[in-house]
């Protein structure tokens, strides 16, 4: 009995920090050692209020896994809609790959998307405190209040896709 009551009692504080479709997450900084903007300082996840946002949290091995997805939100050219905004978090500790070279790549990336808010995160920091997938390509879709309206780790569906594009439209 007692076994059962730890169990619950793990699994009840595990569930605290996922990310629960309906409801803002706790607040998160990466900045300085764990990584941060990629034009330089600190990403608090409390920017992610006042428009609709979509974010990519991605392996940089894992970078082409919702390629389609991606070109196809590129089309809908939501920021000329209303209130829209894209994240690209580069989840940098679960890549072979040296952090000076994703570094160069992502200065690259902000130059040519300049409305994408680019940030490293070197530490996992998304991974320990939302719970998002590890060594993965995730998308998650945030609200104006910054409630999370879907969450997607690994491939998207072409149902998770259509989701994705009625829930951005609802909400800006």
């Amino acid at each position: 009995m007692n076994i059962k009551l730890l169990l619950a009692a793990l699994l009840a504080t595990y569930n605290l920090y996922a990310l629960s479709i309906g409801e803002v997450p706790k607040n998160v900084i990466i900045n300085k050692d764990n990584g941060g903007l990629v034009k330089g300082g600190a990403w608090n996840s409390n920017m992610l209020k006042e428009k609709v946002y979509v974010m990519f949290y991605v392996d940089p091995d894992e970078k082409d896994v919702n390629e389609d997805f991606s070109q196809a939100l590129k089309k809908k050219e939501y920021r000329k809609k209303g209130d829209f905004g894209s994240i690209a978090v580069i989840n940098m500790a679960a890549t072979w790959k040296p952090n000076f070279a994703i570094e160069a790549i992502l200065k690259g990336k902000q130059k040519e998307f300049s409305k994408t808010v680019y940030v490293k995160d070197k530490d996992k920091i998304l991974v320990k405190a939302w719970n998002l997938g590890d060594d993965a390509s995730n998308i998650v879709i945030f609200a104006k209040d910054g409630r999370v309206l879907f969450y997607k780790s690994g491939k998207m569906s072409e149902d998770d896709t259509q989701k994705a594009f009625q829930l951005i439209e609802e909400n800006i």
